[in-house]
C-alpha cells in the first residue's frame, strides 16, 4: 500500500489521536511501519491508550496489517504454515531465488519449505515445470496463464500443499507497450485453489524483486488466513 494512499485512509483516525500519542510513518521497500509512541508516569494507562488506537487501526485497514513489533512477512507466513501443518514450494522467474532466500532465513523453515525451481529460461518452465510451450507462445512468459501453470507445475513436482510462482519484467530492459518494465505476475496455488494477480511496480530492478517477493508472500498469507477462518 503506497504511503500516500495509507495516509489518506488514516486521515480521520490520525487527526483524532490523543495529544499524548505521536505517530510516525517509517516506509521501506518492503512495508510501512507505523510507530505509535507516548510517554508519562502511568505505564498501564499509556499501553491501554495505544492499544485502543491499534484496535481502531485494525478496523480501518484490517487486510493491510500483517504483524506487530518485530514481525516480518516471511515470519508471519512461516507461522501460518506451521499452524496448518502445510508445505510450500516456489517457481521463481523474475525473483530469481529471492523468495527462497526470504523463507529460508526463518529458522526451522525446512519443516515446511520443500524447495524451489528458478525457471528463468522458458525451456526450464517447459521441461521442469511442465508449462505448455503454446501458453508461452500465445501469451508470453509474463502472463496470467503461464504463471498459473508454473505454480501448478512446481506444486505437483515437489508435492506440496501450497506453491507460489512469479514471472515478470524486473527491468531495465524487456518492457513493451502492453507489458512495461515493472509488470509482475504472481500466482498462489493449492489442490483446490489458484489465484493470480498482476502488479505494476517501478523501473528499479532491486526494488521490483523485493516488492514482488513480499507481495507474493502476502497473497499466500491472505489465503492461509481465510482457510484458518473456515
Amino acid at each position: 500500500l503506497p504511503e500516500s494512499f495509507l495516509a489518506e485512509k488514516l486521515t480521520s483516525w490520525e487527526s483524532n489521536l490523543p495529544n499524548s500519542i505521536k505517530l510516525a510513518y517509517l516506509p521501506s521497500p518492503i512495508s510501512i511501519r507505523l510507530r505509535l509512541s507516548s510517554s508519562g508516569d502511568n505505564r498501564v494507562l499509556i499501553e491501554k491508550n495505544i492499544q485502543d488506537q491499534i484496535s481502531k487501526l485494525q478496523q480501518i485497514i484490517p487486510e493491510n496489517i500483517f504483524g506487530f513489533d518485530n514481525d516480518t512477512m516471511p515470519l508471519v507466513v512461516a507461522n501460518l504454515l506451521r499452524e496448518s501443518n502445510s508445505t510450500l514450494a516456489f517457481a521463481e522467474s523474475c525473483t530469481g531465488g529471492y523468495l527462497s532466500h526470504l523463507i529460508t532465513s526463518i529458522s526451522g523453515s525446512s519443516k515446511f519449505f520443500k524447495g524451489s525451481v528458478v525457471a528463468y529460461d522458458n525451456k526450464v518452465k517447459e521441461n521442469i515445470l511442465g508449462v505448455n510451450a503454446k501458453l508461452i507462445e500465445d501469451y508470453g512468459a509474463v502472463s496470467q496463464q503461464v504463471v498459473e501453470a508454473m505454480a501448478v507445475g512446481v506444486r505437483n513436482l515437489l508435492k506440496t500443499e501450497f506453491s507460489i510462482a512469479t514471472s515478470g519484467i524486473a527491468c531495465p530492459t524487456g518492457g513493451t507497450p502492453t507489458k512495461p518494465v515493472g509488470t509482475i505476475w504472481v500466482a498462489v496455488a493449492s489442490n483446490d485453489f489458484i489465484e493470480s494477480k498482476m502488479f505494476r511496480f517501478s523501473n528499479d530492478r532491486e526494488r521490483n524483486i523485493i516488492r514482488s517477493s513480499i507481495s507474493a508472500l502476502n497473497m499466500l498469507r491472505m489465503h492461509l488466513l481465510s482457510k484458518k477462518q473456515e
